[in-house]
């Protein structure tokens, strides 16, 4: 039950190691022409790895990582570090929000002033909220794991316990990519506290068989054709992105030495997500992305993150059908995400009382179109406290 604060002190040894790693990196070949096509582009690497080497500056993120008060506790036998970020409105709303792989608390860097403090920022304070950011178990500075088991559903019980022992009574939650999964469920299995569950990513929600002339029929036109992308949009990550997946599912300890070993190894392995899963019009910051990197590379769970996919593909319940959520939830889809959900096929397992979809945007929500997921979180909690009052 012990909460214990936490702060960040990486050792300067450590920044010292990883100088010299960079400074001694092999590159590989790469065949003329190929671009994305074969993963990360070797010029762009070696841009980013040599900005990492002589521009970017840890101590000045691990300050500002530090302005949030930030905490561990141990709950199922795993340690779980967190950001708790108390509103200076008192009536704020109490809402965790889970990031996904490869990312970390850092992601919602730009979201927590507006959301704590919407005063502040010219918006309603009556939109305010307290905001818990937990890191993973396995991930950062919550790993490594040190047993098998924690995939996603054993994650959202232990963020109930979170928030119970925070306090926190009536909450809500929000989440994409696995952070979707999470939130979702914990909707699902803390209804009685969760007042709300907020996704950017619904998982399971698009087409991932071929269409057929039963399950179009019922639809109106704009609905059939979105059901027809959503097929084409599965089908080319089944060809062209899968690939990561497939390999965190099946051999993630054999990959974790690579990514443990080679700083420019787990950057290539996280920055070609962070560049191939947004949106070709945003902008994602690069000290973001490496301050990001550097939460796996200086915790060295490269290899224990990646191990929820391993768990969820070998947990009891892979494959079955979702079991049905009564909570209300909203989902704000980003148009350049890597799947198109469908409403008429979400609607069978969950209670959407509020659908966005936007033009821009990509997987990172929080940091491509922070001020439309701000905004979005407000309407729908606003939404929900009108119709609990």
């Amino acid at each position: 039950m012990t909460i214990e604060q936490f702060r960040l002190d990486v050792p300067e040894t450590d920044l010292k190691d990883l100088h010299e790693r960079l400074d001694r990196v092999r590159w590989p070949a790469e065949l003329p022409g190929a671009g994305w096509s074969r993963g990360v582009p070797l010029a762009y690497l070696q841009d980013l790895v040599e900005y990492w080497r002589t521009g970017y500056d840890w101590r000045a993120a691990e300050a500002r990582l530090n302005e949030w008060p930030q905490f561990t506790t141990t709950i199922d036998g795993a340690n779980v570090h967190f950001a708790d970020i108390r509103s200076p409105e008192p009536d704020a709303t109490p809402l965790i929000v889970t990031h996904g792989w490869p990312g970390s608390f850092v992601e919602f860097s730009e979201i927590v002033g507006p959301l704590t403090d919407p005063r502040a920022y010219g918006a309603d304070p009556a939109n305010a909220f307290h905001l818990v950011l937990p890191s993973i178990p396995g991930f950062g500075l919550s790993g490594p794991t040190l047993e098998r088991g924690w995939e996603f559903l054993r994650v959202a019980n232990a963020w109930s316990v979170l928030m119970a022992r925070l306090g926190y009574d009536r909450y809500g939650a929000q989440g994409g990519d696995w952070g979707g999964g999470i939130s979702r469920e914990l909707g699902r299995i803390d209804a009685e506290h969760v007042i709300g569950v907020h996704l950017n990513l619904i998982p399971n929600s698009g087409a991932t068989s071929e269409p057929t002339p039963a399950e179009l029929e019922p639809l109106d036109q704009a609905e059939r054709d979105r059901t027809w992308a959503s097929w084409r949009r599965f089908q080319e990550w089944l060809k062209d992105k899968q690939g990561y997946a497939d390999l965190q599912s099946t051999r993630p300890q054999t990959l974790a030495y690579a990514l443990t070993d080679s700083p420019v190894g787990q950057l290539a392995w996280i920055a070609e997500k962070f560049a191939t899963w947004s949106d070709p019009a945003s902008a994602i910051d690069r000290d973001h992305l490496l301050t990001n990197v550097m939460l796996f590379w200086l915790t060295r769970t490269g290899g224990s993150s990646g191990a929820i996919y391993y768990e969820r593909a070998h947990a009891s319940y892979w494959g079955q059908p979702a079991e049905p959520s009564t909570t209300p939830t909203a989902l704000l889809d980003l148009a350049h995400d890597n799947f198109i959900p469908l409403r008429h096929k979400v609607d069978r397992t969950d209670n959407i009382v509020r659908w966005t979809s936007h033009p821009d945007g990509g997987h990172f929500a929080a940091l491509e179109q922070p001020d439309v997921l701000v905004t979005d979180i407000r309407a729908f909690f606003a939404a929900l406290r009108t119709t609990e009052s």
